[in-house]
């Protein structure tokens, strides 16, 4: 038996945020930073990483990686892309109202991570779009940066990422 009332779609159910959730698409402006905390590699994290995920020997075996270009271990360039990633999460993502991310752009590891680097993350806005196609969302454009803490830029990245605008804000 099927009636236009059982083909009928339900409502959306409006999205609700949790209350640890403060960011959103409005919140963020061109120019804006975070800083997002540090993070000290170890030898044994880098050999663990490098071992199931990238095991060139520069990265997966401390006497191989004597004898080459780096004279030493180096930390995977994923595994400092993964580091920056934590950092994103902990300092802005996980109390945002974050949607994921269309990609990431220019993608740079500038220098060698070594054994014991203490590695210090930030963001800065680059940019921000409201969606003409989805007026429940934006576009918000980030330059990612790792540090250590002599200031030396070890990794450098431009992503995108989608954020929900306020629910009260698209009454408007």
């Amino acid at each position: 038996m099927t009636s236009q009332e059982d083909n009928d779609q339900p409502p959306e159910a409006p999205i609700v945020w949790g209350p640890g959730v403060e960011l959103f698409f409005e919140d963020f402006y061109e120019g804006q930073r975070f800083e997002l905390g540090t993070k000290r590699i170890s030898e044994e994290e880098m050999l663990a990483f490098a071992r199931l995920y990238d095991p060139q020997p520069f990265h997966a075996d401390p006497t191989t990686a004597a004898e080459t270009v780096f004279r030493g271990l180096i930390a995977s360039g994923w595994q400092t892309a993964g580091i920056w990633m934590r950092l994103y999460c902990d300092g802005v993502l996980l109390k945002a109202s974050s949607l994921g991310s269309p990609g990431v752009q220019d993608l740079r590891w500038l220098a060698p991570v070594r054994p014991g680097d203490l590695l210090r993350g930030s963001v800065e806005v680059t940019g921000i779009r409201a969606s003409a196609r989805h007026p429940e969302r934006g576009t918000v454009v980030i330059r990612g940066e790792l540090r250590t803490d002599s200031g030396e830029v070890k990794m450098r990245l431009t992503a995108w990422g989608l954020f929900a605008r306020r629910p009260d804000q698209l009454l408007k």
